[in-house]
């Protein structure tokens, strides 16, 4: 699920090694595409979040709605991605978005991807090199197909929130889960039910992974017995949700399910109720 970094060094020239540069800034969407012309690993292809590894937005399905699994397949099969490609992702803040890049390849079959560990702090902490050059991918052949067990929709998470063999984990910071602040959506607070577990938690300082254990033991803790096929994660919009449901995976506790739509989607309708309750 991993690759260091000297292990994707070595196979910078490999062309069945597919790398994408994942960097996004919520507040700012064109700072990945800048940040990536001003330098990235050799031979990485850049992955637009809001385009590549988002859908279209209706205003009722959240910030950053699933893609279509045709495009998606195909904007992987563009850039060289086949079945015999093994893919990485990367991004700068501990993988927030290369997760949902990795969540994204699982859901349409495609389970040969692997999130740089660390990222590229630590490619750069290393003075591994950079560049500028924009790689000319070789167009390659994907099939796939969606599989719709590994998300729940919105009737899904209404429903299993009340089932006390159920979970929904919150991936936010724990300030926001509270309601105490919202610098995103218009609404703040959390899905009643819902746990709250930041996604930073599984990182270490330098942005790698904790050890798979040490998360084990902390997500066991957090869902007090219930089996992993029973836990949803969200959060704002679907994004470092895919954090935690990368860690549970890592950690030996596989099958974890994706609520996409996450808060954004939650609160477009009114009549959901919100934790504190909406004024």
């Amino acid at each position: 699920m991993l690759v260091s970094t000297a292990s994707l060094d070595a196979h910078l020239n490999d062309p069945a090694w597919v790398i994408f540069d994942c960097r996004h800034d919520l507040m700012d969407h064109a700072k990945g595409a800048r940040l990536y012309r001003e330098g990235h690993l050799p031979g990485a292809h850049f992955a637009p979040v809001e385009t590549a590894l988002s859908g279209p937005k209706t205003g009722t399905n959240g910030r950053h709605p699933l893609p279509a699994p045709a495009d998606f397949l195909a904007f992987l099969a563009r850039h060289g991605v086949s079945s015999a490609s093994t893919v990485v992702a990367y991004d700068d803040v501990g993988g927030q978005y290369a997760a949902r890049l990795w969540w994204l390849a699982r859901w349409v079959g495609f389970h040969r991807v692997l999130l740089l560990d660390g990222g590229l702090p630590k490619w750069l902490a290393e003075k591994r090199p950079l560049s500028t050059d924009v790689p000319v991918p070789v167009p390659a052949t994907l099939a796939g197909q969606a599989d719709p067990g590994l998300l729940w929709d919105v009737s899904a998470v209404q429903r299993h929130i009340t089932e006390p063999d159920h979970a929904l984990i919150d991936a936010r910071a724990a300030e926001r889960y509270r309601g105490e602040t919202e610098s995103i959506d218009p609404v703040a607070g959390h899905i009643p039910g819902a746990l709250n577990r930041f996604f930073k938690l599984n990182l270490q300082p330098d942005l790698t992974f904790r050890p798979a254990a040490e998360l084990c033991g902390e997500f066991v803790t957090l869902l007090q017995g219930r089996a992993p096929a029973h836990v949803g994660h969200q959060c704002g919009s679907g994004i470092t949700a895919c954090v935690n449901l990368f860690a549970m995976e890592y950690a030996g506790l596989p099958g974890s399910k994706l609520y996409p739509g996450s808060w954004s989607e939650w609160i477009a309708d009114p009549a959901r109720p919100t934790v504190p309750a909406r004024q």
